[in-house]
C-alpha cells in the first residue's frame, strides 16, 4: 500500500510541477517583450532599390520618392498637394512653372536649366524627370521656394521632410528600449532608442505613445519609458513671399456695362449720366475668340477718354463665354497659348489705357482648375508691372466651385468679386435671384478665403419673372411619386426693376414681404398661367448694402447698367461713397 501511495503522490507532484512550469512558461511568454524585428522594407513600403520612404512632419505618409544620382525626387502630385501648390505642371507641353509675387520660373522636362522671367539659371542636377505619366521634381529645387527642411537617411532609405512649423510635443527616453510597429510588447521592433534620446510624440494613448525619432523612425513605445514631456516651438529661417496689391483708397462702386457692338460705346455719356457715385465702369469688351489664345475686342479709346475726364476708371471685362466654339480648357492647359492669351490681354490694356481688367471666366470644370489659377498668377504679374488692377469674378463658394481656389486668387489678384446672384437662373425651378441668405452665405464663405478689403460684392439690377404653365392631363413618361410630381412647366425671363414693377402693377398683384428672402414677392394669374416674381428694389438692395458695410468689404458691383431704377443710385451712394 505504501508503495502505491508514494507512486500516486509522485505522479501528482509531477503533474503539478509540469502544470506550474506550463503556467510560468505561458506567463513568461505573455509578459516578455518580443525581440522579433520588423521587416523595414515592408514597413516603409519600399519595393525598389531607388525607393525612399517619405516621412512628412513626423508622420509616415505611406508614399515613396525616388533616389536618383544622389538626389531625391518627389512626385509632382505630392509636391503640389502636400508641400507647395504653386508648382504647376503642364503635361501637354512638359513644362514646369513656379510663380512668385513678381516672377515666373519655367523648367523644361529633363533639364537642369531654368528661366526666371527671361534670365537663365542652371542647377547641377536634373530638375524635372518624366517617366511615362509620372513626373518627379528634385526636392532640392522644391526647397528653393518652400519653407521645407530636408534630411536623407539609409537602412531603410527614407526622406524626412518638415513643412509645418510651430508647437510640437517632445519627450526624453528614460532607458534603452525599443519602438514597435504597434502599441504592444508582442509587436515587432522598428528601432532601438537609447537613454536620453529625444523623440517627438505624435499620438498619446493610455499606456503607449506613437513617437518619431530624430532620424525619422516611427513607432510606439510605452509611456513609462518617456519623461520630461514638453512643448517646443519649431521654426526655420525662410523668407516667405510678400504679395502687394493695387488696392484703392476708396470704396469701389463698379457697374458692368454690357457692350455688344461698337455703337454701344457711343452712348457712354448718356449711360454715365444715369448713374450716381460710379467710380469704376466695366464694359464687356473682350472675349476669348479661338483656341490659339486670340481675343475679340470691342474696345474704344474715346470711351476710355470720356470716363477718365469724368473721374471714372475703366476695368474692361474679359470673358470666355461669347464664342461657344472655344475650348477654354485647351487654351489654359497649354503654356504656349496661355502665355499668348496673357500677352494679348496686356497689350489691349496698354493700347486703350485701361485702369484694370475684370476677368470673368465661367462654366469651368475641375480639370482646368490648376491651369486657371496659374493663368491668374501669370496675368497678375504683368498687370502689376503695368499698373493695371486685376479683379476676378467668382461664383459664391460651394463644394463644386472649390477649385476656383479663391484664397490663391486673392494672393495674386487685387480684387475678388463675388457674383452673389443667379441663385435661381434660367434653368432652375422658380425662386429668388439673390435671397439675402444666399448673399450672406456667399460673403461669409468668401471671407474664409479672402480678406474683406479685397472683396467686391456683386449685386443684381434684374430679377426673373417665372411663368408656370399647367401641364393639363399629360401623363408623366416616367413613373414618379405623387408628391414629386409638378403639375406645370416653368419658364423664366430676366427683366429690369421697372419692368417687374410694371407687371405687378398692371396685373393688380399684391407685393408681400418675405423675411426669408429679404425681398417682396408677388404672384398673379394671366391667361391661365401663374406668374411669380421675387422683386428687386430699394428694400432688397439695402439689405445687401448693409451687409457690405457691416463686413467692411472693398465695395460693390452691379449687373447691369440699364436695368436699375433711377432712385436706386441714391440708396447706393449712402453706403458706397
Amino acid at each position: 500500500m505504501r508503495k502505491k501511495v508514494m507512486t500516486v503522490m509522485v505522479a501528482v507532484i509531477f503533474i503539478v510541477v509540469v502544470g506550474l512550469i506550463a503556467v510560468c512558461t505561458a506567463l513568461v511568454q505573455r509578459y516578455t517583450p518580443t525581440k522579433d524585428r520588423a521587416d523595414l522594407q515592408t514597413y516603409y513600403n519600399l519595393k525598389d532599390p531607388q525607393d525612399m520612404a517619405i516621412i512628412l512632419n513626423n508622420q509616415m505618409t505611406g508614399q515613396v520618392c525616388r533616389y536618383i544620382d544622389g538626389h531625391a525626387y518627389l512626385s509632382y502630385e505630392f509636391v503640389h498637394d502636400q508641400l507647395n501648390q504653386r508648382f504647376y505642371w503642364d503635361s501637354n507641353e512638359n513644362i514646369l512653372r513656379y510663380t512668385t509675387p513678381s516672377e515666373v520660373i519655367s523648367v523644361n522636362a529633363g533639364s537642369s536649366e531654368y528661366v526666371v522671367t527671361k534670365e537663365p539659371h542652371r542647377e547641377s542636377y536634373t530638375i524635372v524627370r518624366v517617366d511615362g505619366d509620372a513626373v518627379y521634381l528634385a526636392v532640392d529645387f522644391v526647397q528653393k521656394y518652400t519653407n521645407l527642411e530636408v534630411t536623407l537617411h539609409e537602412n531603410p532609405n527614407r526622406l524626412i521632410l518638415t513643412s509645418e512649423w510651430g508647437d510640437i510635443l517632445t519627450a526624453s527616453v528614460k532607458k534603452n528600449t525599443a519602438i514597435r510597429e504597434k502599441g504592444g510588447i508582442k509587436s515587432n521592433i522598428v528601432a532601438d532608442v537609447g537613454k536620453g534620446d529625444t523623440v517627438t510624440v505624435t499620438e498619446q494613448l493610455d499606456e503607449w505613445s506613437r513617437v518619431c525619432t530624430q532620424d525619422g523612425m516611427i513607432g510606439y513605445t510605452q509611456n513609462k519609458n518617456l519623461s520630461d514631456a514638453q512643448t517646443q516651438t519649431t521654426s526655420r529661417p525662410f523668407e516667405e513671399p510678400v504679395f502687394n496689391h493695387l488696392l484703392k483708397d476708396k470704396k469701389i462702386n463698379m457697374a458692368w456695362h454690357q457692350v455688344t457692338g461698337q455703337e454701344a460705346n457711343d452712348q457712354i455719356a448718356n449711360v454715365l449720366s444715369q448713374t450716381k457715385g460710379v467710380n469704376v465702369i466695366s464694359p464687356t469688351w473682350f472675349y476669348l475668340n479661338d483656341n490659339s489664345g486670340n481675343i475679340k475686342s470691342l474696345a474704344s479709346s474715346g470711351y476710355v477718354n470720356y470716363c477718365h475726364q469724368n473721374g471714372v476708371e475703366v476695368w474692361a471685362l474679359f470673358s470666355n463665354l461669347e464664342n461657344p466654339d472655344v475650348d477654354t480648357t485647351a487654351v489654359l492647359t497649354h503654356t504656349s497659348t496661355r502665355d499668348y492669351l496673357t500677352n494679348q490681354i496686356i497689350a489691349a490694356a496698354i493700347e486703350y489705357d485701361l485702369d484694370g481688367i475684370n476677368l470673368d471666366f465661367e462654366s469651368l470644370s475641375g480639370e482646368v482648375g490648376d491651369a486657371y489659377i496659374q493663368f491668374i498668377r501669370e496675368l497678375s504679374i504683368k498687370c502689376e508691372n503695368n499698373g493695371i488692377v486685376l479683379s476676378v469674378d467668382n461664383y459664391v463658394p460651394s463644394d463644386y466651385t472649390a477649385f476656383y481656389n479663391r484664397a490663391e486668387q486673392a494672393a495674386f489678384a487685387d480684387y475678388v468679386v463675388v457674383m452673389a446672384y443667379d441663385e435661381h437662373y434660367s434653368g432652375s425651378s422658380e425662386g429668388s435671384v439673390a435671397s439675402i441668405g444666399f448673399v450672406t452665405d456667399g460673403v461669409k464663405n468668401t471671407l474664409k478665403e479672402v480678406p474683406a478689403e479685397q472683396i467686391i460684392l456683386g449685386m443684381p439690377f434684374y430679377t426673373r419673372v417665372w411663368e408656370c404653365v399647367p401641364k393639363g392631363d399629360d401623363v408623366p413618361e416616367v413613373e414618379i411619386a405623387a408628391e414629386d410630381y409638378v403639375p406645370y412647366t416653368v419658364n423664366s425671363s430676366a427683366v429690369s426693376m421697372n419692368e417687374a414693377e410694371n407687371r405687378v402693377s398692371i396685373n393688380g398683384a399684391e407685393k408681400i414681404w418675405s423675411e426669408e428672402d429679404g425681398q417682396y414677392y408677388a404672384e398673379y394669374e394671366y391667361n391661365g398661367n401663374t406668374y411669380k416674381i421675387w422683386m428687386e428694389d430699394e428694400a432688397s438692395m439695402e439689405l445687401r448694402l448693409r451687409l457690405l458695410k457691416d463686413e467692411s468689404l472693398a465695395g460693390g458691383a452691379f449687373w447691369k447698367l440699364g436695368l436699375e431704377k433711377s432712385a436706386i443710385w441714391d440708396l447706393i451712394i449712402k453706403y458706397i461713397n
